[in-house]
């Protein structure tokens, strides 16, 4: 049995040899194939969902697979890159997102009442670069300095976290300045932050609440009174968050079948191929397609957080974890958004949502990982 359990170990820490050409293949190339695996059923199934949330455009459905194509070979090119040369380069990337934040305001595209967008070239926002750039800068700072982080430590990683959110938040996008604030305060955590100040920070959070609604803007502030009686302005602000739960509610155990979702199909349900797809999944496909879908999302949390315990050093191992709770955060906020469990804050369902640049982030994001996982720590042979 002891034998038995030693060889268990061993391969899930991937010392022993592979089986068959593929899978040397895989290692050849620094690719973690449960890892992989799971991320194309995801976005096969988001593939198969928006293709009926999309109805007559099939150029969306077109766009998202291309889209989809050119963000799996990013996140292969980038699983090829060492740790140690991503560390070396994040703070150079850190500073060139900061920079691209402050070129928005200044003469950032303006879309929807936002300024989010820069054209150099290609269309972008650089939001999202900060998705990865923040917690890689806040493992680069802590990779060589005492841990828990001193309170010196944790006013400089403040300042590393407030800039990008405060300069994204003035676009105006709240929802991904707090995520990306998540994925910094994620490290932080990892890195062993005192229970104590934990909890002080949560009793600070709701003067800064309250300091925070000041800055809301009117939109925002219609968002969080929305979720606490949508039923109030049933047309209007609370249009978007019923329909959807009438969707998910009438999807039952298996769905209405794939097409057949009448709220998404007739068009009753806003941003169905965006915001709201998880919506389309629960009247479509039902409770069974819902479990089948975040079983997936839950295999890829597990695995990212594997392969941070067996990271080599501080950085990797602070750097894989923010990424795999920080994709985590995404799902939940995604799921209860649509569900009225959160107020609506345009957060798209990870590789099922029609988008573009989020996708090509999102992998890249997973290429690290799989750069960290070939550079692991091996259990002896």
């Amino acid at each position: 049995m002891a034998m038995r359990l030693s060889e268990t170990q061993k391969l899930l820490a991937g010392t022993t040899e592979p089986l068959g050409g593929f899978g040397r293949l895989l290692n050849r190339f620094n690719i973690d194939g449960p890892l992989l695996s799971a991320l194309v059923l995801i976005a096969a199934f988001g593939l198969v969902v928006l293709y009926s949330a999309v109805g007559e455009n099939m150029r969306l459905w077109t766009n998202q697979l291309v889209r989809l194509l050119i963000a799996l070979v990013g996140m292969l090119i980038i699983a090829q890159f060492p740790p140690d040369f991503l560390r070396r380069w994040t703070p150079w990337g850190y500073a060139a997102g900061v920079l691209l934040l402050i070129l928005v305001l200044v003469t950032g595209e303006v879309g929807q009442g936002a300024r989010r967008w820069l054209d150099l070239g290609v269309r972008f926002q650089p939001s999202e670069i900060m998705k990865l750039a923040v917690p890689m800068m806040t493992a680069w700072y802590l990779h060589d300095r005492q841990m828990p982080p001193t309170p010196a430590n944790l006013l400089v990683l403040a300042v590393v976290i407030v800039v990008p959110t405060v300069l994204i938040a003035r676009q105006p996008d709240l929802g991904t300045s707090l995520l990306i604030a998540a994925s910094g305060v994620i490290v932080i955590v990892l890195a062993g932050l005192p229970i104590r100040i934990m909890l002080g920070l949560a009793v600070a959070s709701v003067p800064g609440a309250l300091v925070l609604w000041n800055f809301m803007q009117d939109y925002q502030k219609q968002r969080v009174l929305t979720l606490l009686n949508p039923d109030s302005d049933p047309l209007g602000a609370g249009y978007n968050i019923i329909q959807s739960k009438i969707a998910i509610g009438s999807g039952g155990l298996f769905g209405k079948g794939w097409t057949n979702g009448s709220q998404a199909q007739l068009e009753f349900l806003p941003e169905r191929d965006t915001d709201f797809i998880f919506a389309v999944v629960a009247e479509e496909l039902g409770l069974m397609g819902v479990l089948a879908l975040l079983a997936l999302y839950i295999f890829v949390v597990g695995r990212g957080l594997f392969i941070a315990a067996s990271a080599h050093d501080t950085y990797s191992r602070l750097l894989a974890g923010s990424i795999s709770l920080t994709f985590f955060v995404y799902v939940f906020v995604n799921t209860a958004m649509v569900t009225g469990l959160v107020p609506v804050v345009g957060i798209p369902l990870p590789l099922v949502s029609f988008g573009g640049t989020s996708m090509v982030t999102l992998l890249a994001g997973f290429g690290i990982l799989m750069a960290i996982h070939s550079n692991r720590k091996l259990l002896p042979r």
